[in-house]
């Protein structure tokens, strides 16, 4: 336990003070088209700007991941009962550079979130409106703060973490074809792949995806055999990796 004689006489008001926010790049799949989540804020600092959700985390009160939690349950209106759960989310990165919010010192901890199918957005109490917006259109907009380079690390470290890891599967149901888990990295990578070297790619993976012994209840696109479906497996890993098409080349 610390010392309570130095605490007693410790002075807090000896430092410069500094606020800790959190942002959130909430990606999603609708129709087919990779999506973030956008808010346009109501208030100043950047008033009428669209940014990405996020907050103060309440001090003393909150964990950062429970401020991240927060957040994404008002911008999206999800909880534990209604869907919280089956979001993938994690810490992203630390933004604190000198200027990034005009107010006063704030330090931001950015976190990436990604899930199937997230549902219509709605604006919480602090924004005036909030909506998803295709990532390639977002990444062209004037973001408010820094948001426009927390939005591009976000993106970065979705594409390289399906390259190694299974969560391309986090946005997708939890039976899936092969031919739909293709078209999520084609979403996210922005680069078509050959259906039948993936396929060969994917059950490869030792622990990457696990078949339910069941098929589609559609025939095949060109009027073949019904797809079989697959789930998540156990693996935390992918080994080998399955490489983005411009990496590959790369390795060579």
């Amino acid at each position: 336990m610390p010392d309570e004689d130095y605490l007693a006489s410790y002075d807090p008001g000896a430092y410069p003070p500094f606020a800790v926010t959190i942002d959130v790049v909430v990606l999603t799949l609708r129709e087919g088209v990779l999506n973030v989540l956008l808010v346009r804020r109501g208030g100043e600092p950047f008033a009428g700007a669209w940014a990405l959700p996020g907050g103060f985390v309440q001090a003393g009160a909150e964990t950062l991941d429970e401020a991240a939690a927060r957040e994404l349950a008002e911008e999206t209106g999800l909880d534990e009962e209604r869907g919280l759960g089956r979001v993938h989310l994690e810490q992203l990165g630390t933004y604190g550079d000198p200027g990034r919010d005009p107010r006063m010192a704030v330090v931001s901890v950015a976190y990436l979130a990604f899930a199937p199918d997230l549902p219509e957005a709605h604006a919480g109490s602090d924004a005036a409106d909030a909506r998803w917006t295709p990532v390639a259109e977002a990444e062209g907009m004037e973001l408010a703060f820094d948001h426009r380079r927390i939005l591009a690390d976000g993106l970065e470290r979705a594409r390289s973490k399906i390259e190694y890891t299974p969560l391309a599967t986090a946005f997708l149901s939890k039976e899936f074809t092969v031919g739909e888990l293709r078209a999520v990295y084609e979403t996210v990578w922005g680069a078509e792949l050959h259906a039948g070297n993936f396929h060969r790619k994917v059950l490869s993976v030792p622990g990457f995806v696990e078949s339910t012994g069941a098929t589609a209840d559609r025939a095949g696109s060109r009027g073949g055999p019904r797809a079989r479906l697959y789930r998540a497996g156990d693996a935390r890993l992918l080994h080998p990796a399955l490489l983005r098409p411009d990496r590959e080349d790369s390795v060579r």
